[in-house]
């Protein structure tokens, strides 16, 4: 398959490049991110696929995510009949030492590198099983296993990545980096096997809006995670402020969910959502409905409005 184009904006997801010629993998634009939400993992986890999610973003890190309590969530949905694993988007990570607790961590911390990967994935690839016997993890899949953040040298990054490209793509079907700065993923993706398909990174001020990094992932055909987008970015949904109220007068929609939809509207860029109430679950997902149509019904003035975003993002 050939390299894939991120020029035109997708408001159903994006096919990530394939991997050894195996069948591509669909990645909604929405994202159910599940840290931070402790025991009400499972609950808001299996609400959020009700709700339509069918993408779920996790990670084998104790510390912020309850990776066991998601896999729980997502084999209710599967035993209710609310959804068939095929029609999902499963994404864990690998998290280093450094962002762990150290008392509660999926490897031993004195572990070699290739070993704590070992370990972590076996734990994932357990927690996310389909079904609650504990024979089905041998049969479990994840769409993504993304590298949490660097490690403290190339070498170590580079040792785990090299270690994940060894389950692509029959335990794991993609590779992607999170925290990355655009240094590492560019050496990343010039020497790695498997190429990053995607990259998860804030989406805020800090880091200019990660002009220069999106960039050269529309570039490489890598998909952008966009994450801290509303936590972020209190002035960007300011009452009566700039594009975003524009899009969210114009579209009948509201601040939270124009900005989500102009995030996306720059094109190969998928947007994490973790809300944690139902009916915001189903207006965030009706709001994307609402911002394709408007982009469709009103070609000119949608120009206009993501053209003002880009200017207030600073990516002229």
């Amino acid at each position: 398959m050939a390299r894939a184009t991120l020029s035109k904006v997708s408001w159903d997801g994006y096919v990530l490049r394939s991997v050894q010629n195996t069948t591509p993998t669909f990645l909604p634009t929405f994202i159910y991110g599940t840290a931070w939400k402790k025991d009400q993992t499972a609950d808001l986890v299996h609400q959020a696929l009700g709700a339509g999610f069918r993408a779920i973003d996790t990670a084998a890190q104790p510390k912020h995510y309850r990776e066991d309590l998601v896999g729980e969530g997502i084999r209710r949905a599967l035993g209710h009949g609310t959804v068939r694993r095929e029609d999902l988007y499963i994404q864990t990570k690998f998290t280093s030492v450094q962002g762990q607790n150290l008392d509660d961590m999926p490897y031993d911390r004195k572990a070699p590198v290739t070993d704590q990967v070992h370990a972590s994935i076996k734990s994932s690839l357990f927690n996310l099983r389909p079904s609650a016997t504990p024979e089905s993890a041998d049969d479990t899949y994840i769409d993504t296993l993304v590298l949490h953040s660097p490690l403290p040298t190339m070498a170590q990054t580079l040792e785990a990545w090299q270690t994940l490209e060894t389950y692509v793509p029959h335990r794991i079907r993609n590779l992607g980096i999170s925290n990355t700065s655009l240094p590492i993923l560019e050496k990343l993706t010039s020497v790695a096997k498997i190429k990053p398909a995607v990259v998860q990174n804030r989406f805020y001020g800090a880091t200019q809006y990660e002009v220069p990094l999106r960039a050269f992932c529309r570039q490489e055909g890598i998909i952008f995670q966009s994450f801290w987008t509303l936590t972020a970015n209190p002035e960007l949904v300011q009452p009566g402020h700039g594009a975003v109220h524009r899009f969210a007068e114009g579209a009948g929609i509201s601040p939270p969910a124009a900005l989500y939809g102009l995030v996306m509207g720059l094109g190969g860029t998928t947007v994490l959502n973790g809300t944690t109430k139902r009916d915001r679950m189903e207006e965030d997902l009706a709001a994307l409905k609402r911002v394709e149509e408007f982009a469709r019904q009103n070609p000119d003035q949608w120009r206009d409005i993501l053209a003002e975003f880009r200017e207030e993002i600073f990516e002229d």
